[in-house]
């Protein structure tokens, strides 16, 4: 993939471990963001199209991918599960839970695929003036890979203003702590999609975690989601 950064394996898992998300920084390069934002008008390359505001997810617009997915998501997706595969083994295990996810997508997605999930979840994201994300986490199904990433095409100094990236992690008998994630163009966070492990005194326990996105002042913000399972 033309403009992938070669050091994807250097991802921090020790800060996904201590705050539940990290930032790859300049994952992908400008031109590559501006190829990936130019997909949203070509209706072949999409399975649905979301309008936010009709289901009371927030305000603004999403298209998920159709398999087979744009090369460009392909390969970003392929590249950045191996390294974030044994991030979720390590989680599970911290958890006591039994499963562990295989080292390559093509075998957990067929697990999906065996389990009912079989429509793509990768996505193309859109926010005008006004446009939010309210808090909420991408499931889609029984079977859940425990984290996802979320790539910023647009230039915050140049294409909008607003639009933060925000999560909130809820803690058990404690209040919830939240997050403003500031991202340039390219930069990926890489963050829980449901739970996390978090050490405590009597080993680890188990804190729940949403994203979103805050109110864009002006321009337009375009995002690329990657989910690593597939949909019911």
């Amino acid at each position: 993939m033309g403009g992938l950064r070669k050091d994807i394996q250097m991802i921090d898992s020790d800060t996904l471990a201590s705050r539940g998300f990290v930032v790859a920084p300049g994952l992908i390069g400008p031109a590559e963001c501006r190829a990936l934002a130019s997909l949203w008008p070509e209706k072949p390359n999409f399975r649905s199209h979301v309008v936010m505001q009709r289901h009371g997810f927030g305000q603004g617009e999403y298209q998920y991918f159709a398999y087979p997915l744009p090369e460009r998501i392909e390969a970003l997706r392929q590249a950045l599960y191996p390294e974030l595969a044994a991030v979720a083994n390590r989680w599970n295990e911290e958890l006591g839970i039994a499963k562990r996810f295989p080292t390559s997508l093509q075998a957990w997605l067929k697990q999906c695929h065996a389990g009912g999930q079989k429509r793509p979840t990768p996505l193309l994201l859109r926010y005008g003036p006004g446009d939010y994300n309210c808090l909420h986490r991408d499931l889609y199904g029984e079977l859940v890979f425990p984290l996802q990433a979320t790539v910023l095409l647009s230039d915050p100094a140049k294409d909008f203003n607003g639009g933060e990236f925000m999560l909130v992690e809820q803690r058990p008998r404690m209040q919830s702590r939240g997050e403003v994630v500031p991202l340039r163009q390219g930069d990926a966070v890489i963050f829980a999609v449901n739970e996390r492990p978090v050490k405590g005194t009597r080993g680890f326990y188990r804190t729940a975690m949403r994203h979103g996105v805050s109110s864009l002042h002006a321009g337009e913000r375009f995002t690329l989601g990657i989910i690593f399972h597939d949909a019911a």
